[in-house]
């Protein structure tokens, strides 16, 4: 049993009959009144993400973890599969475990979480930047750099993120998985 002392971001927990995964959490103590620590905490198995206090002092049930390295193999109609670096042992998983799938690329390395007791995968995580290259965009125009304007451009995982005008068809790009944001151009 763990305390609200122990909540960190990434602590993976039992509440409410689900396991949550903290994603911000603060600790307050207001000049008035008892401590508390206020959290933001995702569902592992619906992706929902919910703001819940808890007092401080509060007894959480903390789910020890499993992670593993896999690699992305491809997707169809029944999920995202997966293959177990180590044994080769494939796996398949829903979409709603994925944060970003449209910036899955095959054969991308990836962590998958799992619950130690059951040996049930629980969410998947992306490292946390990808280089992925721009099959389309519109040419930028000449000139047209006053403000800091991002186009819609499509990366050849299928996916679309915004770029800065500059960036053409065939030029590779770093993107931050977690927000789908464009980070900078590689130079090949």
């Amino acid at each position: 049993m763990a305390s609200t002392a122990d909540i960190k971001n990434g602590l993976c927990m039992e509440f409410n009959h689900d396991i949550y995964k903290v994603v911000e959490f603060q600790h307050v103590k207001p000049g008035k009144g008892a401590a508390f620590v206020r959290t933001k905490i995702k569902s592992l198995t619906t992706g929902r993400v919910i703001d819940q206090t808890f007092p401080s002092g509060h007894k959480i049930n903390e789910v020890r973890i499993e992670r593993r390295k896999f690699q992305y193999l491809y997707n169809d109609e029944t999920g995202y599969h997966f293959m177990d670096n180590d044994t080769f042992e494939q796996i398949t998983l829903n979409e709603k475990m994925i944060d970003n799938p449209g910036l899955l690329k095959e054969s991308t390395e990836v962590d998958i979480l799992f619950d130690a007791n059951k040996n049930t995968p629980l969410t998947l995580e992306m490292p946390q930047y990808i280089i992925l290259e721009i099959t389309y965009t519109e040419p930028g125009v000449r000139g047209d750099t006053a403000t800091n304007t991002l186009k819609p451009a499509t990366v050849e995982t299928g996916a679309e993120v915004r770029v800065p005008l500059f960036i053409n068809q065939g030029d590779f790009v770093k993107i931050d998985t977690a927000t789908g944001n464009y980070m900078e151009r590689i130079k090949n």
